[in-house]
C-alpha cells in the first residue's frame, strides 16, 4: 500500500510540474500543441489536432536547436501537419501545397530562450524515455542507415541523409542536432505510446536494429554544427 501511494504521489507531482511548465509558454501554443499529456487517446483527436503534442519535449529535443529554431522556424514536416490536409494532386504524385501550410510564429531571443527553457521541463515519463536507451555505440551507423533506406523501408516517410526521402512524416536531415538519442530510440521502439493511432507502425524490431537506426539518425547534421 505505501509504495502505490508513494507512485501515485510521483505521477502527482510530475504531472504538477508538467501543467506548471506549461502554464510559462505562450497560451496560443496549447491552440496547436498538446503541453500536458492528454486524456483524450482516439483516433479522432489525432486526425483533427493541429500540431506534434509537446508535453515530452524536454525528453525529446535538444534545447539549443529549440532556441534556434523558435527564432527561425523552418518546416520539420515538410509536407505540412498533418501532411494528409496538406497535399494536392501532382503530376506524378502528391505534392505538398503550399497555401494550406501556416508557417510557425517566430520569437524575438529573449522569448524563444524562455519557452526553450518551459518545453524542457515538460519530460516525459522514465518509462517512457529510459535513460541509456540508446547506448551510445555509433559503429552501427552504417548498418542504420542501410536500414533506414532499404531494409525497414523508413525513407518511404521521411528524409534523412541529404534531403532524401518521403514528405509525410518528420524529416530528419538534422535529427542528431535537434532530437535526444534515448528519445530517437524510445519512439522508434514503440511510436505508439507517444502517439496512439499514429501512422508510423511498432515495428517490433530487435534492440541491436534500434540501436542501429538510433546511431545512423544521431550522426545526421552534426556536420552542420
Amino acid at each position: 500500500m505505501k509504495g502505490l501511494l508513494l507512485a501515485v504521489a510521483g505521477l502527482t507531482a510530475a504531472f504538477l510540474s508538467s501543467a506548471s511548465a506549461a502554464d510559462k509558454l505562450d497560451p496560443s501554443c496549447s491552440g496547436c500543441h498538446a503541453l500536458v499529456k492528454p486524456t483524450d487517446t482516439s483516433l479522432d483527436r489525432l486526425l483533427t489536432r493541429k500540431g506534434p503534442d509537446l508535453w515530452f519535449a524536454g525528453s525529446e529535443f535538444n534545447k539549443d536547436w529549440l532556441v534556434s529554431w523558435l527564432q527561425d522556424p523552418k518546416p520539420i514536416h515538410p509536407a505540412g501537419y498533418p501532411y494528409f490536409k496538406t497535399i494536392k494532386k501532382g503530376e506524378k504524385n502528391d505534392v505538398p501545397d503550399p497555401s494550406k501550410i501556416t508557417p510557425h510564429p517566430k520569437l524575438n531571443k529573449a522569448d524563444a530562450e524562455a519557452a526553450a527553457e518551459a518545453l524542457m521541463n515538460l519530460k516525459a515519463p522514465a518509462d517512457l524515455v529510459p535513460a541509456g536507451a540508446f547506448k551510445g555505440d555509433m559503429k552501427g551507423a552504417r548498418m542504420g542507415a542501410l536500414a533506414f533506406v532499404k531494409f525497414r523501408g523508413c525513407v518511404a516517410c521521411h528524409q534523412g541523409e541529404n534531403g532524401q526521402g518521403g514528405l509525410s512524416g518528420p524529416e530528419l536531415t538534422d535529427a542528431g542536432t535537434r532530437l535526444q538519442p534515448d528519445f530517437i530510440a524510445a519512439y522508434i521502439t514503440d511510436p505508439q505510446r507517444f502517439d496512439p493511432h499514429i501512422w508510423m507502425p511498432t515495428s517490433n524490431l530487435k534492440d541491436l536494429d534500434i540501436q542501429r537506426l538510433t546511431a545512423f539518425l544521431v550522426q545526421l547534421g552534426q556536420g552542420d554544427k
